[in-house]
């Protein structure tokens, strides 16, 4: 009996679970990026919840052709249909109120409109944009006819332009700003009397040098009848509580938009959202590892047969600063915070519930996000989870300075995806707030986020110079009489090593590269002639260089080198240094020997290794220092590092002046045939090894055939 009760119980607290299991399956992946690219898959923060279709709406007839979707102030639905040419409108409820579909003018005409494409709502009116009808008309919150804005009159509109409004925003000033498919200049801006006061947020036209040097020499006619350079033009428009305007474009070039996400530009150039005010300027904030553009990786993380770059057809608003995009071409959602930072994506093609065959719109109604699917003919709504909820509470925090609760959210978040490389960032944020400087660096080194490292390391180093100002001076003295005894000892050794007769110790030819990188000219003349070096003392000075090399490339500072790879740097330094080297080397060697060069290979090999002396003379100390910079002290790095490879650069020019006894203008004239002999050997190294594989790959295949035919 006992047992038969224990499997009662166990069947009912099953299916007490079973609907909130099905309820929070979703046919799609939830996911956001790391800083480095990888997909990290996130708990929903939305599930499917209603397939609104035309029976559950309470309509006689269908929507065959859904244009755009907006939720109003008071949570109505509003659906522009161009097949019926109507604005159906729905209750919070999603069941049918009425329809706007004709109307009698100002003129006692009765009127109708001509494939409708937009549709916007504030508090007072609903604007409907009569897209071939070249106008835009005012209706009241009932329905009732207010008047029509027409085509707005400026001599700034191209001569036999055509004005086709899409889709509008007005601002709580009465400011109507209108999306017109062909209209390349911007949004235009209207009064609510339909005057024209001009053209905001046009995009940015790249032309290259060469097009603009072409296009100068050309003549009028040749002008005109070649390509028109114009302004990529806008598809959608929604526009937020604070008046300040989310506008998309699906037009920029595929390579322009994907060089963007590559590069992580914060600029707005290639951006297909940005944000703007009410003068024009974009104001959108891309501080997320990648900027909002829509998919990171050119492939689908589901579909790999869709590539290039998210086509972004339409923006919504959300609650505390959130606004998501849709991608047209995979059915995906975006979601953004106020920063720029990715929250979570969602959505994805295909038939099962919450999927969406052809994604045309996107609206928010309080906790749920509605989608219109424009194959379906249908709306989907999507409530929020318990994970969204949490993410929500957290940006509230945020955005209300309560950074404690910020902390428990982001924690909170991080207990059910601890792959949320936000959460991490938005917890250091918080504790760099409340002056946890060391502790925020833990939060921000967790998600790789070495901008934000920076500035509380900042803070960090800032303390310990206030504690310990008085050994800074003290370690610079130290570093400085140092390094002028080491000079002032190098320089005695070698003034007594020029008296010495016979071979030189290694330590002495070691000493003595010290004075062939200040007086290249007479220190490569006696390198060669007077045997200051050898063979034995390049190969150290070369070693010497890798192992730099291979320390700069783990031994850098955090900031400036987030990720080091012990086996792959080991690899690296050991090519970046020797590969080039023995191929000057060679290439010079072949060249010289048929110019009257005076220097055998190993004269080439020894000189050019003594000219690698600036590069752990520099590189070292400069790896060293990268500990203890800041990102914004950077370029201090690179400017020793850039002095470091010219020294080098001039080092080598000259060395092989001295060793083949060249003039100036010859000598010159062989080291650019020696970079171009560089060019070649590679070429030929690049065909040797592939026509090597082919060969190994050839007979592996005979053998194996052989295998089993025996």
């Amino acid at each position: 009996m006992k047992k038969l009760f224990k499997v009662l119980l166990i069947a009912v607290a099953v299916f007490m679970i079973l609907p909130s299991v099905v309820s929070a399956a979703t046919p799609y992946a939830t996911y956001t990026y790391s800083a480095g690219g990888q997909v990290l898959t996130s708990p929903a923060a939305y599930v499917p919840d209603t397939v609104v279709d035309a029976a559950y709406m309470g309509l006689n007839g269908t929507i065959d052709d859904p244009r755009d979707l907006l939720v109003g102030p008071d949570e109505r639905v509003y659906i522009v249909d161009a097949a019926s040419a109507s604005v159906k409108v729905l209750d919070r409820y999603y069941k049918f109120l009425f329809e706007i579909n004709s109307f009698t003018n100002e003129h006692g005409v009765p009127d109708t409109f001509l494939n409708p494409s937009g549709v916007f709502v504030n508090d007072k009116n609903i604007y409907v944009c009569d897209t071939d009808n070249n106008r835009i008309v005012m209706f009241d919150l009932d329905g009732n006819y207010v008047k029509i804005i027409g085509k707005p009159e400026s001599n700034l509109f191209e001569e036999g332009s055509i004005y086709k409004p899409v889709a509008c925003a007005v601002d709580d000033y009465g400011r109507i700003f209108v999306v017109s498919s062909t209209t390349y200049q911007g949004i235009i801006v209207l009064n609510d009397n339909g005057d024209f006061f001009g053209f905001i947020g046009a995009q940015k036209v790249a032309i290259s040098a060469l097009e603009i040097i072409w296009r100068n020499i050309q003549t009028e006619e040749q002008r005109a009848q070649s390509e028109e350079y114009v302004s990529t033009e806008f598809n959608n428009i929604t526009i937020d509580k604070d008046n300040f305007i989310y506008v998309t474009t699906s037009s920029i070039a595929e390579s322009d938009q994907q060089g963007a996400i590559n590069s992580k530009s914060k600029a707005s150039d290639y951006a297909p959202v940005k944000k703007l005010n009410a003068s024009g300027s974009d104001v959108m904030k891309r501080n997320g590892f990648y900027p909002p553009s829509g998919e990171v990786r050119i492939t689908n993380v589901s579909t790999a047969s869709i590539t290039g770059a998210s086509k972004i057809i339409d923006a919504a608003v959300g609650p505390e600063g959130t606004w998501s995009i849709i991608d047209e071409k995979r059915s995906k959602v975006f979601t953004y915070d106020d920063n720029g930072n990715l929250l979570f994506t969602f959505g994805d093609k295909g038939t099962q519930t919450g999927n969406i065959d052809s994604i045309e719109a996107i609206a928010y109604q309080g906790s749920k996000i509605l989608i219109l699917d424009k194959t379906n003919d249908n709306i989907i709504t999507f409530r929020r989870t318990e994970y969204g909820d949490l993410l929500l509470a957290a940006l509230e925090h945020d955005n209300n300075r309560m950074y404690d609760a910020t902390i428990d959210d982001w924690t909170e978040i991080l207990k059910r995806n601890n792959n949320f490389d936000a959460a991490y960032i938005q917890i250091g944020k918080a504790l760099y707030r409340q002056g946890e400087y060391e502790q925020a660096m833990d939060y921000y080194k967790s998600a790789y986020e070495t901008e934000n490292y920076s500035e509380a390391y900042k803070e960090v180093r800032k303390q310990w110079a206030n504690s310990f100002f008085w050994m800074i001076p003290i370690v610079i003295v130290v570093v400085c009489i140092l390094i002028a005894k080491f000079f002032g000892f190098a320089a005695k050794v070698n003034k007594r090593t020029a008296m010495k007769v016979g071979r030189k110790s290694l330590k002495e030819e070691l000493l003595y590269a010290f004075h062939v990188i200040f007086h290249p000219f007479d220190g490569f003349w006696d390198l060669k002639h007077e045997k200051r070096g050898s063979v034995r003392s390049a190969f150290v000075i070369l070693l010497i260089t890798i192992i730099v090399y291979f320390y700069n490339s783990i031994g850098q500072g955090y900031i400036f080198n987030p990720r080091p790879s012990t086996a792959m740097n080991i690899m690296g330094a050991i090519s970046a240094v020797l590969a080039p080297l023995l191929l000057w080397v060679v290439a010079n060697w072949c060249l010289t020997t048929l110019f009257e060069g005076e220097g055998s290979m190993s004269d080439i090999f020894t000189a050019c290794c003594y000219c690698l002396t600036p590069l752990p003379l520099l590189v070292l100390p400069v790896t060293i220092a990268s500990n203890f910079l800041t990102a914004n002290e950077g370029g201090l790095i690179s400017m020793l590092s850039s002095f470091a490879y010219i020294w080098l650069g001039i080092l080598l020019v000259l060395a092989m002046q001295v060793t083949h006894d060249y003039s100036v203008g010859k000598n010159l004239l062989t080291c650019v045939a020696t970079i171009v002999g560089m060019a070649f050997l590679m070429f030929l190294g690049i065909l040797f090894s592939s026509l090597m594989a082919k060969i190994v790959s050839f007979v592996t295949n005979i053998i194996e055939e052989i295998s089993y035919r025996l």
